[in-house]
């Protein structure tokens, strides 16, 4: 399924799936769907159901939700939908699918990038990386979806993005090891990781891990894909899922980066094995990948392959990745005042 958060006409959240043809793709209300076919009565025999449907409820109740969204699903392939609460997706407001994770941590798995970064400020391959899977926390309520996304001027000297693909953890794990870490996962999103480098590179003198350079927005969506949709792309591993998804970055309409999720050095499974040793994961928290070969300016401009590039106010970049969609993002200054 491709779930989305979006608008409505109130200006509320809402979750909705998105049903896709040939022609078009739209976006079907859960709550409207579920009263225009009835269900609302089995619905109410289950304690989490109060009228509304958040992504979060969605996700923690998956057992008891999704056969519901499976059924309303197969009632979009029979034409049994109506028309009048079907949104196009194109004149639809789209949020981060999970606006406020329960906590967002990022990886460090692909070794194309590791190592590109490195060489780039002339220092080797750090032996650690092969160790185990490395990854910082960042700011769970700084989260945007597709459109505008607002940065302060210091955040601006030096904007990058981070091409990246984030996992969903669906239910509550602890000491998860890595062969059966895949399970947990609910579902895949397309994640822009932005990063101040000039702030970032400053704080991390400091040892600390990146703070500031980071925690002022995750761009994430448009869609939340749930696990079974990738079973074709999925390759199997005694350390858990890789997939064969490409990923593609743009700036402006050019492409820049060009790489595949399968080239994953750590899989999520061994980040999950990872971040879960002696903690608990929760449904909802969400991890990210990392940063794809050739998908940060930082390491493209070390590589020479492009020329002291930086993002500027009025930019647009899109992320691509193969079935997961396309994200969709302009940089706007934010004004520089108290609230």
């Amino acid at each position: 399924m491709r779930l989305v958060t979006f608008l409505n006409s109130q200006q509320k959240e809402e979750v909705g799936l998105v049903h896709s043809t040939q022609s078009t793709s739209v976006i079907i209300p859960i709550i409207q769907a579920i009263q225009s076919l009835g269900l609302q009565n089995e619905l109410s025999t289950f304690p989490w159901f109060t009228g509304t449907l958040g992504m979060l409820t969605v996700i923690r109740e998956q057992n008891s939700c999704l056969p519901f969204l499976q059924r309303i699903s197969e009632a979009c392939l029979e034409n049994r939908i109506p028309l009048s609460i079907q949104l196009p997706v194109s004149q639809t407001q789209l949020l981060s699918p999970i606006p406020r994770p329960v906590s967002m941590r990022d990886g460090y798995a692909f070794r194309q990038h590791v190592e590109a970064a490195r060489r780039n400020r002339g220092v080797p391959m750090i032996p650690e990386f092969d160790h185990f899977p490395v990854f910082y926390f960042t700011n769970h309520l700084a989260i945007t979806g597709p459109g505008t996304v607002e940065v302060q001027k210091l955040a601006c000297e030096k904007l990058d993005f981070e091409l990246e693909v984030a996992v969903v953890i669906g239910r509550l794990g602890k000491n998860i090891p890595a062969s059966q870490a895949d399970s947990y996962i609910f579902g895949y999103m397309v994640m822009n990781d932005w990063s101040a480098r000039t702030l970032q590179m400053e704080e991390m003198k400091l040892n600390l891990g990146p703070a500031k350079g980071k925690d002022f927005a995750t761009s994430l969506g448009p869609y939340l894909i749930t696990r079974d949709e990738l079973q074709k792309q999925a390759i199997p591993g005694p350390y858990g899922e890789r997939h064969d998804l490409k990923m593609k970055a743009f700036i402006n309409g050019k492409q820049l980066s060009d790489g595949n999720l399968k080239d994953m050095s750590w899989t999520f499974a061994q980040i999950i094995e990872r971040a879960s040793y002696g903690v608990t994961l929760y449904p909802g928290e969400v991890i990210g990948s990392g940063t794809v070969g050739t998908g940060c300016l930082l390491e493209l401009n070390g590589s020479k392959l492009t020329d002291n590039l930086w993002l500027q106010p009025g930019d647009e970049v899109v992320m691509e990745v193969d079935v997961l969609g396309r994200l969709v993002n302009q940089i706007a200054v934010g004004k520089e005042e108290s609230h």
